[in-house]
């Protein structure tokens, strides 16, 4: 059901890349709710083909760029202004662990991996923001947000450096957030998504017990990448202007229950 709740407003969304991606049911939600916007990632994420169809059905232009570079970045900002003028929102979805791809545990990382995984999760979050801020391109009232996991703040083993990258992005937010805000009249927050079954969340290792564990400890279970869109709408709409500075946790409750009834029934022990 669209609400209307983008109506006229105009944005960039980074980080489609296949029908599993958040990225790409938020383009989907943003269009059905009146947005129009520039759809885009790296070159080497393009090359599969797939994000020309999103394009089509929402009726996007696609313009490849490398996050992690501000000639790239550059480009795609005056794309946009000459499309558009001023833009209302951006999404940065991206994020790469070299180290988790190899297999990398992150007692034995290697720091160029780590360095180049921190570049394109956490700092290209910067980048587009610093480049956004030169252009003077967003305008008032205007939202920025980015995608985030609990790791950032516990320990989950397997996902390695990543949780550092994501306690790296979260900071920039608030950071850079504050002179958004301060000086630009634009909101910057980071969601806290669920486990969600990405092509990139499947790549960490044991994912399957996170998001069943997640699922069990949630009260309201699980939020879907669909959910998630919903969420980055209203986040993106008038609805709400005075939110800023916030890491939103959008997990169904997963983040405020220490346990749940169905892991203790698990791990009780038989009565005698």
């Amino acid at each position: 059901m669209s609400y209307g709740l983008l109506k006229g407003k105009k944005g960039i969304i980074f980080g489609a890349l296949d029908s599993n991606s958040i990225a790409w049911k938020v383009a989907e939600r943003c269009h059905e709710e009146g947005a129009e916007f520039i759809l885009t990632n790296a070159p080497v994420a393009l090359r599969m083909g797939e994000l020309n169809a999103l394009a089509e059905k929402t009726n996007s232009e696609v313009i490849g760029a490398d996050a992690t570079s501000m000639e790239d970045l550059e480009k795609l900002f005056d794309a946009a202004i000459a499309k558009f003028g001023k833009i209302d929102f951006i999404l940065h979805s991206i994020g790469m662990s070299v180290n988790v791809r190899k297999g990398k545990p992150y007692t034995d990382v290697n720091y160029d991996w780590l360095t180049k995984g921190w570049d394109i999760s956490a700092v290209s979050f910067h980048r587009v923001m610093k480049m956004a801020w030169d252009k003077d391109c967003l305008n008032v009232g205007g939202s920025i947000l980015a995608l985030t996991y609990i790791a950032a703040q516990r320990v989950f083993p397997n996902y390695n450096d990543m949780a550092d990258n994501k306690a790296y992005l979260e900071s920039i937010a608030r950071s850079f957030g504050y002179f958004w805000g301060k000086e630009k009249g634009v909101r910057v927050n980071t969601i806290s998504q669920s486990p969600t079954p990405t092509t990139a969340g499947q790549g960490v290792k044991g994912f399957g017990g996170f998001i069943n564990y997640a699922e069990k400890i949630s009260p309201l279970g699980n939020a879907t990448a669909l959910d998630c869109a919903d969420y980055c709408v209203v986040m993106f709409s008038d609805l709400t202007r005075k939110v800023t500075l916030q890491n939103l946790f959008h997990d169904g409750g997963y983040s405020n229950t220490g346990v749940s009834q169905e892991v203790i029934e698990k791990f009780e022990p038989d009565a005698e």
